[in-house]
């Protein structure tokens, strides 16, 4: 099959096998995105005269229908096609003859597949968003479900003060409020059109970047076109760093759930349906999904780093080693939904044990109580530490287990309407209805 950039000489079976590399497969990814720029790549040059009101008609007719296949899951690379892009310029030549050969002016494939990334990255960043949310609203939940329940809070593993069920649960809550912001920050980047920069240089044509910018909708347009190009791997590193950043937070909230299933902290009881058995050990009940979970999140963790290496040392301009970043890239986005959504599940309906206080190997950490009580009462602080320590360890202190924490943030007020708000005020910034108005108006 003749390639777009074909001037009539074969090359090597072997050189095309390793410079296509898994193009085809991942490309796939990249399709309904490919059409979608295209539609309004023809339709910005039929504004400006290079192409006529019936061939916009046609063409946009036709990349519809491969559109509306691509969702069905119809859609495939033949053997010998390189990639989307030729695929659907292949597609759009059979059906329509010369008019489907058009549709290349005024781009190249650099700022074709720039933008089919763009747009994929921004549509799977939602997606993103709405399962951290959705984990979010479960530990919040929870954090008002057992917000009276107290538990030890540890230090170097250390038994060391008062905590809740309501405060642990709620800070993981919270800590996706600060992932979130970064999730923002790395949309707000991809949403920026390179479409028009072409090979890095621009283009002859009067082309209108401002139209695609506005059909695609996008905030803005990557304005310099060296600049475009330069931005791929750049925005794929920072929206992996935001990645990495909420694979952390479920990372250590898996590391937790492991350690407090298990027998000897017995504070969360998982649901039998929930764990795996022993092929040796009739009373096992593993807590595999967070095992899994937590190597999955640290395995999320590398990314930015390897796409880091991967981009690194490079000059401005084009280079084929960036094709291999979207190995690790564009697969990754499901691997994050996936630990995210069975992460909500299990939070769902993951039980605490309301009785922990009951085991005395817990007393000690009601002396920070104790030392306030009697600085309250006027002692200095540091005689009443000296004094609670001397008690504890001459077996004379008996635990208050009556605790009063009012302050923000605390026990007694964790302030979880407050976090909500945080949470629905950086949603509300997205704006994706705007994208919703602007594809709809291209593909309906």
């Amino acid at each position: 099959m003749a390639k777009l950039w074909d001037k009539g000489f074969e090359i090597s079976d072997e050189i095309e096998k390793y410079t296509v590399g898994r193009d085809r497969e991942l490309d796939l990814y990249l399709a309904q995105d490919d059409v979608v720029g295209s539609m309004a790549h023809i339709t910005m040059l039929e504004s400006i005269g290079l192409l006529q009101k019936d061939e916009l008609a046609v063409l946009l007719a036709e990349l519809k229908k491969i559109h509306a296949e691509i969702l069905k899951g119809n859609f495939e690379i033949e053997d010998g096609i390189e990639d989307v892009h030729s695929q659907v310029e292949l597609m759009l030549t059979r059906s329509l003859g010369e008019v489907g050969k058009k549709i290349h002016s005024g781009r190249s494939r650099n700022d074709q597949v720039l933008v089919d990334l763009r747009l994929f990255t921004r549509r799977q960043l939602r997606l993103i968003v709405e399962d951290v949310h959705s984990l979010f609203v479960e530990l919040q939940s929870q954090s008002e479900r057992y917000k009276d329940v107290l538990m030890p809070g540890y230090t170097h593993l250390q038994v060391a003060m008062p905590s809740s069920f309501g405060l642990w649960f709620g800070a993981y809550a919270e800590s996706l409020v600060d992932d979130m912001m970064l999730l923002q920050a790395a949309y707000r980047q991809t949403n920026r059109n390179p479409l028009g920069s072409a090979a890095g240089y621009g283009s002859s044509f009067p082309l209108d970047r401002s139209m695609t910018t506005r059909l695609l909708g996008f905030d803005s347009m990557d304005y310099n076109v060296v600049y475009a190009q330069m931005g791929r791997g750049k925005t794929e590193r920072n929206v992996a760093f935001a990645m990495a950043s909420v694979a952390s937070t479920v990372s250590k909230m898996a590391f937790d759930a492991c350690l407090f299933n298990s027998q000897n902290f017995s504070f969360v009881r998982l649901p039998k349906e929930c764990t795996t058995g022993s092929s040796i050990m009739p009373h096992k009940k593993n807590p595999d999904v967070f095992e899994l979970t937590r190597a999955k999140c640290n395995k999320l963790q590398a990314l930015p780093q390897q796409i880091m290496m991967i981009m690194n040392n490079l000059p401005s301009g084009y280079f084929r080693d960036l094709q291999i970043i979207k190995e690790v890239f564009l697969p990754a986005f499901q691997e994050l939904r996936d630990v995210l959504q069975m992460s909500a599940y299990i939070i769902r309906k993951m039980e605490v044990n309301e009785e922990i206080l009951s085991d005395p190997r817990y007393d000690l950490m009601f002396s920070v109580e104790e030392v306030n009580r009697l600085a309250a009462e006027g002692m200095p602080f540091r005689d009443a530490y000296k004094k609670v320590g001397m008690d504890i360890e001459a077996g004379l202190y008996i635990p208050n287990k009556n605790i009063s924490h009012t302050h923000e943030g605390s026990i007694g007020n964790l302030c979880n309407k407050e976090i909500a708000a945080l949470m629905d005020s950086l949603i509300s910034e997205f704006h994706f209805e705007r994208i919703d108005v602007a594809i709809n108006s291209l593909t309906k």
